[in-house]
């Protein structure tokens, strides 16, 4: 794929029914029920873990998480959260023959991506990242981030004045346009 480092994860989905008043419109819901480090014993199928009427879990095997330089404060933003987290984006998935199920689409570590997503009105996820992965993703942000140098902002009260159309504008203390009555007399 890529020169990048990486890690791979599988991610674990989960189906359960819905509570409270939104019950009558929605019996059942899907949720991020887990992100873990891959193990080779998961092999690199999608499968069904469990599945009652209820509640079912579903196990997406093998996902790249890679991290990239230029999104280092995406990744520095995230390890220096007071939570730091996976983010998922997943979306409903049609399956002839079967009900609709939550796939995962990516996974990264960065609040750029999970931002992005976002923006693009994508389903995104977080559940806690484990310390390692969090301590590695930080080394290598603490490696290729360069925050931006801050420019000092001029005082608002040099600023030149102007009108609503951008028009050069003037203030004065004088009396000189008071219209109407007593001018001219």
């Amino acid at each position: 794929m890529s020169d990048s480092p990486q890690v791979q994860v599988s991610v674990l989905m989960r189906r359960e029914p819905v509570q409270g008043p939104m019950a009558r419109w929605q019996s059942h819901r899907w949720v991020l029920d887990d992100v873990v480090l891959h193990e080779a014993g998961f092999g690199d199928e999608v499968r069904c873990l469990r599945e009652t009427e209820d509640h079912a879990q579903w196990l997406f095997p093998n996902w790249s998480v890679a991290l990239f330089p230029d999104d280092a404060e995406g990744y520095w933003l995230n390890a220096t959260s007071p939570t730091p987290c996976w983010f998922v984006m997943w979306r409903m998935i049609d399956h002839e023959g079967h009900a609709p199920r939550a796939e995962p689409q990516a996974v990264s570590l960065s609040y750029h991506d999970a931002g992005r997503w976002l923006d693009a009105q994508e389903t995104v996820e977080t559940i806690p990242a484990p310390a390692d992965v969090v301590q590695w993703a930080l080394a290598f942000a603490q490696h290729h981030y360069v925050p931006e140098v801050k420019k000092r902002q001029r005082p608002q009260s040099f600023r030149g004045l102007t009108d609503r159309f951008g028009q050069p504008a003037s203030v004065s203390t004088t009396d000189k346009r008071k219209g109407g009555a007593g001018q001219g007399a």
